[in-house]
């Protein structure tokens, strides 16, 4: 879109994409500030269908933090190896490096971001979780690299009454450290480690905005349920999870380059399908904040 078009509601337009979630919107530029009109007609848009794709917005990373901050105050990852090193708010999902070289697929950023393979939903192991991910699409694979969305209202309404009864008024403990035990990645440094200590979440959560409940589980971080052996927990989060996964709750984004994806983290979580390592990806993810602690559900 040219720089010069002015945003206007009248051109919004906004296409659901799934029966469970995911709407395209177009119309409207994103390397321009939103009015108050549109900004409210996107942020309806996005508690309504969970993951928004604004398809074809070949903007800078400055234009993709001014876009997110409008929605919150910007995570800075507190892992150099991720960040990227032009801009702080910038999470590089990328097998290439600042640099722009392919990095080796055994590269320790690159076994790290591979384990996204996994349903997650991001920063779910910091005391305040993220609101919402914005993610560019800047270079895109042909083959796999597909980011798969669950709603994870719907998974909740879903759950027997017997998984109810597993999950009703426990916590399950978020562990950055985790990922270190699913592949062959290093351990978490000492300095690391104190960045993002564990914490626990309620397994159910209530929406801030919508007020409705879902299943809040992040696999590749949770390791252990309140009041439970850690190898039935273990098990439980990946029933959960493998539940969750039901193509009713599920939308598949196929990307194309200059896709920005925005999604809730608050009600949603996501995976990537794999690629090979071998092509170049590389997505810039911003992230918003979460406003305040876990509403227990």
């Amino acid at each position: 879109m040219s720089g010069a078009h002015e945003n206007t509601v009248s051109e919004l337009k906004i296409r659901p994409l799934h029966p469970a979630l995911g709407a395209e919107v177009t119309g409207v530029d994103l390397a321009r500030p939103l009015s108050p009109e549109i900004f409210e007609a996107i942020h309806q848009a996005w508690m309504q269908h969970l993951v928004l794709i604004f398809p074809r917005q070949a903007i800078s990373d400055a234009q993709q933090i001014d876009f997110a901050r409008q929605f919150g105050d910007l995570e800075v990852h507190h892992q150099d190896i991720i960040r990227s090193k032009s801009a702080p708010e910038i999470f590089s999902v990328s097998n290439v490096d600042d640099d722009g070289k392919l990095m080796d697929p055994g590269h320790k950023s690159v076994a790290q971001i591979s384990l996204a393979q996994r349903w997650h939903t991001d920063s779910s192991f910091r005391p305040v979780p993220s609101m919402g991910s914005i993610l560019h699409g800047l270079e895109v694979t042909a083959e796999g690299g597909q980011t798969w969305f669950t709603n994870m209202y719907n998974a909740f309404d879903a759950l027997s009454e017997d998984q109810r009864q597993k999950i009703d008024g426990r916590k399950a403990r978020h562990d950055f450290g985790h990922m270190a035990t699913l592949a062959p990645i290093k351990p978490l440094s000492a300095s690391e480690r104190e960045a993002m200590p564990p914490v626990w979440q309620p397994m159910v959560r209530r929406h801030p905005v919508t007020g409705r409940k879902s299943l809040f589980i992040s696999p590749i971080y949770n390791n252990a349920v309140e009041g439970m052996a850690d190898n039935d927990a273990i098990a439980l989060i990946a029933e959960l999870a493998e539940f969750a996964g039901s193509d009713a709750f599920v939308y598949r984004h196929i990307w194309s380059a200059d896709d920005i994806v925005m999604w809730d983290n608050r009600c949603t979580m996501h995976q990537v399908t794999p690629y090979d390592l071998g092509v170049r990806r590389v997505m810039h993810r911003a992230t918003v904040m979460g406003d305040g602690p876990v509403i227990a559900g």
